[in-house]
This record gives C-alpha cells, structure tokens and sequence, in this order.
C-alpha cells in the first residue's frame, strides 16, 4: 500500500520499478492474506479466484460490446465512489489502531454487512471500466511506454482490489 501511495503521489518519470517492486509486495500480501483466508474457510481462494475472473471476464465484455461505457459522468461517479471508499477503510483502520470503534457494517457477517461489501465489490468492478478505457485511450494515442506501466499498475490494483473484496463477501457468506 504504501509503495502504490509513494507512486500516486510523486507520479514518477519511469513508473516500471515502482510498478515492480508493488507487484512483488502485494503478490506477497495475496499470498498470505489467501493463506489466511483459506485456513479459516477451506476452499475459498478457488472461489474467490474464480469469481474475480468471472468479474474481469463480464465487465471487458460489457466495456467492449459498449455495454458500459467510461462516460465523464460514469468516470466522476466511479472516482468518487471510490474514494469515498477509501476515506471509509482509511477511518476504519485509524479507529481499529486507537479506539474499540468499528465502522457499522463494514465488516460484520450480517445482511448489512453483506450488502455493504455488494456495493463494494460492485464499485471495484466498475473501475475496470476505467482501466479499461485508459488502455483504450493510451492506444489511441500513441501513449509513450511509461502509459503502459502505468496502465498495468492500475489495473493490477483494481484486480486485486476486486479479489480482496470477493474474499471479504464470501467469508462473510459463510458466516450466515
């Protein structure tokens, strides 16, 4: 997380060790965020593999068939979800770190909870929508190589943002 921080926010020149160095981190954080996951609830990294998969696979066929299209209007909405997102799991780890206080719902098994993590698996998916179409756009105009890198780190977290999400929802499912 920090290394995608310090990329975001200093927008490097030449992205590619950046982009590197937070796939090998975060393929780290997979793996053991899914170890963990799989020794409480066997057989749910497959399931979350497979339904994030299934997610990447529908949202390219609905950008591609036009579907969805990655409007202005879309791309504000998406932005601003997402941001407010993050603004919640940013409140939700400071108050774990310094209080008993938990964001209602966001992390509890009930029928709340669960639909809070719909709309947030919903979200994540739909800014594949938006990678989708900054590959689209980088192609159309002839971006230089360091678009490419760029568009590969974005949509490396979208995907694993996605994953992380389909692990949260069915483990909250398997808490019914």
């Amino acid at each position: 997380m920090v290394t995608a921080l310090v990329m975001i926010f200093t927008r490097p020149k030449n992205p590619a060790p950046g982009a590197i160095i937070y796939a090998l981190f975060e393929g780290m954080v997979v793996g053991g965020v899914s170890f963990v996951y799989e020794g409480q609830y066997s057989g749910i990294v497959l399931q979350a593999g497979l339904g994030t998969v299934c997610i990447i696979g529908v949202m390219y066929f609905l950008w591609s068939a036009k579907i969805i299209k990655a409007t202005p209007a879309f791309q504000a909405v998406i932005i601003s979800l997402t941001m407010g997102i993050m603004v919640l799991y940013f409140v939700s780890i400071i108050l774990s770190l310094f209080t008993s206080v938990a964001v209602p719902f966001l992390h509890s098994s009930g029928p709340l909870g669960i639909l809070v993590t719909l709309f947030i698996l919903g979200v994540a998916s739909l800014n594949l929508i938006l990678d989708f179409h900054f590959i689209e756009r980088g192609i159309s105009n002839n971006s230089p190589k360091a678009g490419e890198w760029w568009a590969a780190f974005g949509l490396l977290i979208t995907v694993i943002w996605v994953y992380f999400e389909m692990l949260r929802l069915l483990s909250k499912i398997r808490n019914q």
